[in-house]
């Protein structure tokens, strides 16, 4: 009886331990998140309170450094919304660069999903030696780090650019407008290799290989076609497995720097990821505000889809386990 009471708690201590370093460990993940909020609500004099020595534009030539007594607070002594109205109302290039990661994230992760899906069902649905070399290639494109394909995109998309102004000459004199400017805006630079991303495609692929060949055979005896297959049996089986690559890929690219950076000359253009560095060497009450918009997608879009981001990890060949 001593013997079993033992192991009991000892298991009870055990399953203690791990509580309690989970969840240390899950606020520690919490905190620059919550001090973010809690800050972007402080009034500029209690900022300066607290961050005064973050204040100085460290692009100058006498540079402001952290000094060491900045004082963290969670809870402002009074709540204001004077940064967000500045953000929102008084300085719209903030929403300008708010509203360039939208156009870059969106097409980015719209395209690169239906891609997916596409690409997912030939290489579950017909396999053969040369679809398993492809895929094999695939493999080594999402294994390879993407700062080292920016220099061969960037070329790629450079000579494009150069190239370009003698394949619309032959358009009419509108058309060969609106496509110039959209050269020159550079943003397709960027959208098109994130479509092309393999790593949906990977994913996708061994989600569909997992469901069972039964049900495409009934699906076949009842006179069904590789499109009905697809719409009617995969993309439902795969709903989990779609709306977490999706997730995973606007989180990817919405938090985007090395890539705009490089492939875009325009920094009009520049996504707010970008701009965001540049806020920190200035107001830091207002870099909270922005940093707490910035964070909104990302947010209620995991708020949203955490159960399918579940399910689409759980999921086993039809079966949720």
């Amino acid at each position: 009886m001593s013997r079993r009471i033992s192991r009991h708690t000892r298991k009870r201590i055990f399953n203690i331990i791990i509580m309690l370093f989970t969840g240390t460990v899950a606020v520690m993940f919490l905190l620059p998140t919550v001090l973010t909020i809690a800050n972007s609500f402080m009034t500029s004099n209690e900022i300066t309170a607290n961050y005064g020595a973050m204040l100085g534009n460290m692009t100058d030539d006498k540079k402001t450094f952290i000094s060491e007594n900045v004082n963290l607070k969670f809870i402002p002594d009074k709540v204001t919304f004077d940064q967000y109205a500045s953000v929102l109302f008084k300085s719209p290039d903030y929403l300008l660069k708010f509203w360039n990661s939208v156009i870059l994230t969106v097409p980015i992760t719209v395209f690169q999903v239906l891609l997916a899906i596409l690409t997912a069902y030939g290489f579950s649905r017909y396999p053969n030696k040369f679809k398993s070399i492809i895929f094999f290639a695939y493999i080594i494109l999402m294994i390879m780090p993407y700062q080292v394909t920016l220099v061969p995109n960037f070329l790629v998309a450079d000579f494009i650019k150069d190239n370009a102004a003698s394949v619309v000459s032959f358009a009419p004199a509108k058309l060969a407008e609106t496509i110039n400017k959209s050269i020159e805006n550079m943003r397709w630079a960027v959208i098109l290799p994130g479509i092309f991303s393999p790593f949906s495609i990977f994913l996708l692929t061994k989600v569909m290989k997992r469901i069972p060949v039964s049900y495409v055979e009934a699906a076949k005896l009842d006179g069904a076609s590789e499109l009905q297959i697809l719409s009617k049996i995969y993309m439902p089986l795969c709903k989990g497995a779609i709306v977490s690559i999706a997730m995973l890929v606007f989180i990817d690219y919405w938090n985007m720097v090395e890539q705009p950076l490089v492939l875009m000359k325009n920094t009009d253009l520049h996504p707010l990821s970008v701009f965001l560095s540049q806020i920190n060497t200035g107001d830091i009450g207002l870099a909270f505000a922005v940093g707490t918009v910035y964070m909104v997608p990302t947010i209620l879009m995991f708020l949203y889809g955490e159960d399918y981001l579940v399910e689409g990890i759980t999921y086993s060949g039809g079966i949720k386990g």
